[in-house]
């Protein structure tokens, strides 16, 4: 595959998120694209061009009203390390892509900007309505369980009224 572009490589590591377990909304994937690239978000008119590169590499598969990552994607993405940071996961991402050639031409992936553009302003607008918090870190414990590491460390527990002795 020649050449190979910053958003194909984005786009294949956002997919991977979003499609772990069903294909992914378009929502979904701007979402996480813009998780693996530290809140930016490229432009709907490369994101259009970059769904459709893909989809006639064979990619990108449509399934189920969205969009899945194909066999191949899944097998080129089994070589990404865990530990590795975003950046460092693009990088050798476009290595693996600049390394590809697709056997059979796929028809393309029509996404139009319209469509983009609503999943983007759908995106910016959770993330106005959270005001900047992390929707994905774990809830808070209610004050109740919550027991201090102190008296943990030492042994000591908070019973309640009716099982102290006097």
């Amino acid at each position: 595959m020649y050449p190979v572009y910053d958003d194909d490589a984005a786009l294949l590591l956002s997919l991977t998120v979003a499609a772990k377990r069903r294909p992914a909304a378009l929502d979904e994937i701007i979402t996480a694209l813009a998780m693996a690239q530290h809140g930016e978000i490229p432009a709907k008119s490369k994101l259009v061009d970059a769904f459709a590169r893909m989809g006639v590499c064979g990619l990108i598969a449509e399934a189920a009203g969205g969009y899945t990552l194909s066999a191949e994607a899944q097998a080129m993405m089994t070589g990404q390390r865990a530990k590795d940071d975003s950046a460092t996961r693009l990088a050798h991402l476009k290595q693996q892509l600049s390394n590809f050639e697709p056997k059979v031409k796929h028809p393309s992936i029509q996404v139009t900007q319209e469509q983009l553009l609503a999943a983007i302003q759908s995106y910016r607008a959770a993330q106005h309505s959270h005001q900047g918090k992390n929707v994905q870190t774990d809830k808070p414990k209610s004050k109740s369980s919550w027991i201090p590491t102190k008296d943990l460390v030492q042994g000591k527990q908070h019973l309640s009224s009716k099982r102290r002795k006097p």
